[in-house]
């Protein structure tokens, strides 16, 4: 096996240099641990960025993609195969609708932009969406981004968006006109710092969107699949979207979005309209179906609720005795850290430590775990936390 140092050199050698990466090469994960290529272990609280929702290589999800694998590995949506059809269902009994099936949250956001615009009449195509939200990296997803750093360099932008403050209705209200055809959100902002919606602004714009003809679109890509404690975020707001994205954690850490979108609007959706090659693979259906089945027969969506209350105790004691702590805001197995210092350098520390986490919106200190972590890994990984915090507090007190 290969040295971090040689792999990080076959790297700079050949491949796009377009990510920032830590000096380290992993090898081999189980659960909420991973290993790096010397043979240190990490536990991770930020596992595939939140797309390894059952941690590292999970055994159900394993068996089904290799048997899976042997039988049939890629055919075109031009043939039905039982994975797809068994997925949607499971998907959508879950939830409501139907389903459409792609590889990743960007192409799952472009499917539902496609899907808005082509359900309402041509001169409506205008969408709406948030200050500090993010939808994707492809064009349309991006520029649905209401963050200028990620439109740097980029432009023009694409036409047919909006933005509006997060959690201010009346900001929405004031920019509908005769054609906009939208709003879409992310119930739960994650990159932008876990940003929760209020159950008042999703009920107003519930309402909006009714009283208007619009469609209201949820980004679940990272709140789905069991992440805030329920199947899917909406269910804890009991504000019904007219279709929602899915990508992330469907499908236990294999490649893998979806669109679910409502009997009413489904059917715009007409063939030769749009596409994935790829989506909808019996791969990665099969490693779908046995998230699926994990998170039920393990009761994981009743873990992800208990471990929230145990961050939520942990770092509100943390609060109490670090003022660089500003804020706690969790959602389930979504935690983030609102800090008065960049988050960077905790997440470095924290690494140096064993642990790893992330930093987002600069002053951020986000947690994604998987929904099977146990109590006692929570409570290790959140002591290395609180040592790295106290330490950052007692640098930010010295004198300069």
């Amino acid at each position: 096996m290969a040295s971090s140092a040689e792999v990080i050199s076959l790297f700079e050698k050949y491949v796009v240099p377009n990510y920032t990466r830590y000096p380290v090469c992993l090898v081999r994960g189980e659960g909420s641990w991973v290993w790096d290529a010397e043979g240190r272990r990490y536990l991770d609280l930020f596992p595939g960025w939140g797309c390894n929702i059952l941690g590292h290589c999970p055994p159900r999800v394993v068996r089904a993609v290799q048997e899976q694998v042997a039988r049939l590995i890629h055919v075109p949506n031009t043939w039905y195969i039982e994975p797809q059809g068994r997925f949607a269902e499971a998907l959508c009994s879950r939830s409501f609708g139907k389903a459409f099936f792609c590889n990743s949250g960007a192409e799952a956001v472009e499917a539902a932009i496609k899907l808005a615009r082509l359900h309402t009449p041509e001169q409506r195509y205008v969408i709406i969406t948030f200050e500090n939200s993010f939808h994707g990296r492809t064009f349309g997803a991006v520029t649905a981004t209401a963050q200028p750093k990620y439109h740097a360099g980029l432009g023009p932008m694409l036409p047919g968006f909006r933005y509006a403050p997060f959690n201010d209705l009346q900001a929405v209200e004031e920019l509908i006109d005769e054609h906009t055809c939208g709003v879409m959100l992310e119930p739960v902002q994650g990159e932008g710092g876990v940003n929760p919606a209020d159950p008042e602004f999703l009920r107003g714009l519930r309402e909006l969107c009714d009283r208007h003809g619009l469609l209201l679109i949820f980004d679940e890509v990272q709140t789905g699949m069991g992440r805030t404690g329920s199947w899917f975020a909406y269910q804890q707001y009991d504000v019904q979207p007219d279709m929602f994205t899915l990508a992330k954690g469907i499908a236990g850490g294999v490649a893998c979005g979806a669109l679910i979108a409502s009997d009413a609007v489904a059917p715009s959706l007409r063939p030769g309209m749009h596409a994935s090659t790829f989506g909808g693979n019996p791969l990665a259906m099969a490693a779908g179906l046995a998230t699926v089945e994990t998170i039920e027969e393990e009761g994981l969506l009743q873990r992800c609720v208990e471990n929230a209350e145990l961050f939520q105790q942990a770092f509100s004691a943390m609060k109490d005795e670090l003022p660089i702590i500003e804020e706690v805001r969790i959602r389930g197995a979504m935690v983030g850290v609102e800090l008065t210092v960049p988050a960077a350098p905790v997440v470095a520390q924290c690494m140096e430590r064993g642990l790893l986490v992330n930093a987002t919106h600069d002053t951020v200190l986000r947690l994604l775990p998987a929904l099977n972590l146990t109590r006692e890994e929570a409570e290790q990984g959140l002591e290395i936390i609180r040592e790295v915090l106290t330490v950052a507090a007692n640098q930010a007190d010295a004198p300069t």
